[in-house]
């Protein structure tokens, strides 16, 4: 997975947490800041193997009788339960979701890597995607069941995990491959050869980043000896010369059932789930846990720190960071909830001390601060963005300082209240959603134990503000940071930082809570959800689409989208128009920024709203018994902005800061390029895409003059608007809510959607130079003529699936990465859009620039060798399979139900027109699917766009380097 600044955990959402980016075999979904899922794979029961194979696997044989699973714990519906193989099973069923979730953590990641094997675990986690005798080609099998699967390798633990539609059929296929793949995974050096290049460009990738560099570096000077001072990724020498022996083996010590931890969620029969792991996983022996395969605890501690440290990174960048790390508690220690709050308190926008400091006087355009929650002692970590013309030595001492300070201004209790607010929202929400909950049990279970979700719960409701302050006191010290010069002092003050906690004896006997209340068992069919929706269309053309249904803890998803201008008003104030969207969030006529975060805190709610010159839209994640409320709120947001002259210069800041940090990464330029070439505008033209110097002249240019005018002339209800709400609700209420919050809002410009026209893009390849980065991009592009009610478009729809789509099998993906292993992350798609005829095919893929001409050969034939021969029967049909089943997988999600009824809502469309689509698609036969490919995509008009350090690649490659 690329390195990204992401947050820590999903629990942390209050907080803007510098972290490394969990590893993650499956490629990104999209570029060039895509985070690439988290993963999954499932293996078949045990088969007789070649002898050349004997020494990679060990076979399970099918029990007669298999062993029974005894019971550990239950706690607020979730319950654990423990084969006499050691396999740890934790099971959730949701009946009010109709997908299931299957995870299996390995308690084995960077920190159990020794002397050259760092990244050891996260390449073995690529190759378990390579399959099982049983199971040859898994991300086949993946595709066909139109799962969500993805892996990922932390400090602590690799875990795989699947999310299908819910069934007897797939939950059994999807423990027997877990099953298989624990014991009889090949392993090959075949597999190691060409999936290193793979990693290595991934490693690749995460090299453009400064932040990430940074990052990576500031860990690795704080740790002396321990593993946690290792990025996840590893060494690249590491990746490129492991021995396939000792990955093998590996693999045999720690892919083991008294290593693991499998939890199954979501819809499910809990006795029949309990069986089926007892019969496949049961099978399996505890392994002999002597010699070689002993699993010694980690016993290496870092001494306290003593004195502060300091690292300097050189690299070419556009913008500036400082960051400091210090030392805390693991997880599991009584000190931890204290430091995750303080976390908060330093790093929240808008209230966090940090931004005080430094945003709001200008020292810094972003902040943020975060807690790593390990198993062993971890660190808190903290950082700001400064631009090019700011002073770094002024905001490092205004950093530094405020950090610092907290031991002699502590907190007050309005920041802790704040911070714990904050915090209990994420895991409320996370609670109230059966995949979330799967995926986070494990991250505690890693921790030391699953049920230190729910006590890390209780301990953050009985945190005091005097425990804050104590934390900080305690941990916050000089002589614990990560930043800085060495200074010799007589008496230097030391932080002793607790050691692991006996965490069996804080679970042993806990209960929880009351369960939270289950949602309905709810049919996704194309029928049923049509017959649960109500649409209506008010007085002046606003839509409304309403879908009550019992949730999970009473959840309620909305969305709420109102399109606005038209070409001629809007013709030079794109700008405008995104920095009003911008700021609506930042304050109301009622309530300041900081106000306005606090309240959607109280009432436990995600709420986002955001605006374009042609569009503003709000998404709102929230329950039944807050709903009214959170709307008033919207109603507010929308409707009486503040427009604060403080927070648009912040916001103003920040935007050039953002755009300032692409000038020289390859992804965005590689972008923009590319659609200036494919979808050329004149300048001012709502549509144009500028240059990244042109935007940023558009934002220094804005006045918040500007941005009110925007808002008077175009702000309002009407045609082109749509509202959704899915969920626990009474539908009669947000009725009269819509009719009267949006009814009787006038617009004071028309709005007339600004229509697109084909353009002949000429064939081209622009190459774009980028010193001093080691991963580049490629976009590559065919322009052409449809709308989505072409009678080719369903063939259209599945070829661009089997070019570009499916998990890792496609015909980019098979080629370029499984086959040549030159990209981490490939794939391609057929767009044809439903208004205008601007359908294009699209390909994306990251490498390493001394790759690019290979790249680009086997991107040109595979496109060509589609439009030749087509494609075979069995892949069309394993398509269909897939396809169909990720189309029953969005159904059955709430968020992407919502959206599909949202955006239908201004098509005037209804599921129907989904179902017609799909019978459409299984109709298809390989010549129909073949026929229209011929006719549309013409592999002579291939537009390349590529950038990256090809000098430095061709003067290496010629020996001038």
């Amino acid at each position: 997975m690329t390195r990204l600044c992401a947050s820590l955990h999903s629990r942390r959402a209050a907080g803007t947490a510098p972290t490394r980016a969990r590893r993650s075999t499956a490629a990104p979904t999209r570029l060039p800041r895509a985070r690439a899922a988290l993963m999954l794979l499932f293996l078949a029961l045990a088969v007789p193997l070649p002898p050349a194979l004997v020494a990679q696997v060990r076979q399970p044989t099918v029990a007669p009788q298999p062993p029974k699973a005894e019971h550990v714990a239950t706690v607020e519906g979730i319950s654990e339960y423990r084969l006499p193989n050691g396999l740890r099973i934790v099971l959730f069923p949701d009946p009010s979701r109709p997908s299931t979730t299957v995870n299996i953590t390995y308690f084995v990641g960077s920190r159990h890597e020794g002397y050259g094997e760092s990244g050891m675990a996260h390449l073995l986690e690529h190759l378990q995607f390579k399959g099982t005798p049983s199971h040859p080609d898994i991300p086949q099998e993946l595709t066909e069941r139109g799962g969500r699967a993805n892996g990922t390798t932390w400090f602590d633990r690799t875990n795989y995990f699947i999310t299908f539609p819910a069934s007897e059929e797939n939950l059994e296929w999807a423990i027997r491959l877990e099953a298989d793949r624990m014991v009889n995974s090949f392993v090959r050096k075949e597999d190691l050869d060409s999936e290193m290049t793979v990693v290595r460009n991934e490693w690749e990738s995460g090299e453009n980043s400064p932040f990430g560099v940074l990052l990576d570096r500031t860990m690795s000077a704080a740790y002396l000896w321990h593993a946690y001072g290792r990025t996840t990724i590893g060494a690249r020498s590491d990746i490129e010369n492991v021995p396939i022996e000792r990955l093998q083996a590996f693999y045999r010590r720690y892919y083991q059932p008294d290593n693991a931890i499998l939890v199954v969620s979501g819809s499910f029969d809990e006795e029949r789930a309990l069986r089926l792991i007892e019969k496949y996983f049961g099978a399996i022996p505890r392994p002999d846990r002597s010699g070689e395969d002993r699993l010694w605890p980690t016993y290496t501690r870092e001494p306290p720190q003593d004195g502060e440290r300091m690292v300097i990174v050189r690299r070419v960048g556009d913008v500036q960071y400082v960051m400091a790390s210090y030392h805390v508690p693991p997880a599991a220690h009584e000190d931890y909830p204290a430091v995750d709050l303080l976390a908060h308190v330093l790093g929240n926008t808008p209230s966090g001390r940090l931004y005080k400091a430094l945003v709001e006087p200008g020292l810094a355009t972003s902040v943020g601060a975060a807690s790593y929650a390990l198993r062993e002692p971890g660190v808190l970590l903290a950082y700001a963005e400064v631009r090019l013309d700011q002073s770094l030595d002024a905001a490092r001492d205004a950093f530094i300082q405020t950090l610092e300070s907290l031991r002699t201004d502590p907190p007050t209790d309005e920041e802790v209240e704040r911070a714990r607010a904050a915090r209990l929202r994420t895991i409320r929400l996370t609670l109230s959603n059966s995949e979330r909950v799967g995926l986070d049990l494990t991250e505690w279970a890693a921790a030391g134990d699953w049920r230190l979700l729910f006590l890390h719960r209780d301990r953050l409701q009985e945190a005091t503000t005097d425990d804050v302050a104590r934390v900080a006191a305690k941990y916050l010290l000089p002589s614990n940071r990560t930043l800085g010069l060495f200074i010799p002092e007589k008496e230097p003050q030391r932080a002793e930082v607790p050691d692991v906690t006996d965490v069996e004896s804080l679970v042993s006997g806990y209960k929880g809570r009351e369960i939270m209340a289950v949602g309905e068992a709810f049919e996704p069919t194309h029928e049923n959800i049509e017959a649960r929706t109500r649409r209506i269309e008010l007085d002046n053309g606003f839509k409304v689409a309403l879908l009550p249904k019992q949730t999970r803890g009473g959840t309620v998803l909305v969305r709420f989208t109102q399109r606005i201008g038209n070409e001629a008003d809007l013709t030079g104030r794109s700008t405008h128009g995104s920095l009003t969207g911008a700021m609506l969030m930042r304050g109301t006529k009622k309530r300041t920024r900081q106000e306005l975060s606090d309240e959607l805190a109280r009432l436990q709610t995600q709420m986002s709203v955001s605006g374009s010159a042609t569009a503003v839209s709000a998404s709102i994640e929230t329950s039944r018994e807050n709903l009214l409320q959170v709307l008033e709120l919207l109603r507010e947001v929308l409707r009486e902005p503040a427009f604060d002259p403080q927070e648009f210069e912040t916001l103003k800041r920040e935007r050039l800061a953002a755009l300032e940090s692409q000038k020289s990464e390859p992804g965005p330029l590689a972008s923009i390029a590319f659609q200036r070439h494919m979808s050329p505008r004149p300048q001012g033209h709502v549509h144009y895409t500028p240059t990244i110097e042109e935007a940023i002249a558009a934002v220094e240019a804005t006045t918040l003059d500007d941005v009110r005018r925007f808002y008077d002339d175009f702000y309002g209800a009407g045609a082109g608007g749509n509202f959704t709400v899915l969920g626990d609700f009474d539908a009669a209420e947000v009725e009269a809510f819509a009719r009267e919050a949006f009814g009787n809002w006038p617009m004071r410009r028309p709005y007339a959607r600004v229509a697109s026209s084909h353009h002949e893009a000429e064939p081209t390849t622009i190459s774009i130079e980028t010193p001093d980065k080691a991963n580049a991009y490629l976009y590559a592009g065919i322009n052409f003529e449809m709308r989505d009610d072409h009678p080719d478009y369903p063939a259209l729809v599945l070829a661009g699936y089997m070019l570009g789509g499916g998990f890792l099998n496609s015909r980019l993906a098979t080629r370029i990465r499984q086959q040549e292993g030159i990209s981490y992350g490939v794939g391609g798609s057929i767009s044809v859009p439903p208004l205008d005829s601007t359908a294009m095919f699209m390909a994306y893929a990251i490498y390493a620039p001394e790759n690019a001409d290979r790249l680009v050969a086997a991107l040109r034939e595979e496109l060509e060798k589609a439009v030749r021969d087509g494609f075979t029967a069995e892949e069309v049909e394993a398509a269909k399979r897939g396809w169909m089943q990720q189309r029953d997988v969005a159904r059955a999600t709430d968020a992407q139900l919502v959206g599909t009824i949202h955006n239908g809502l201004f098509l005037g469309r209804t599921l129907q027109h989904d179902a017609e689509l799909e019978a459409k698609v299984r109709a298809l036969t390989p010549e129909q699917i073949h026929a229209a490919l011929r006719r549309h995509i013409d592999p002579a008009k291939l537009v390349i766009v590529k950038a990256g350090d090809f000098a430095k690649a061709a003067a290496k490659a010629s020996g001038t380097n």
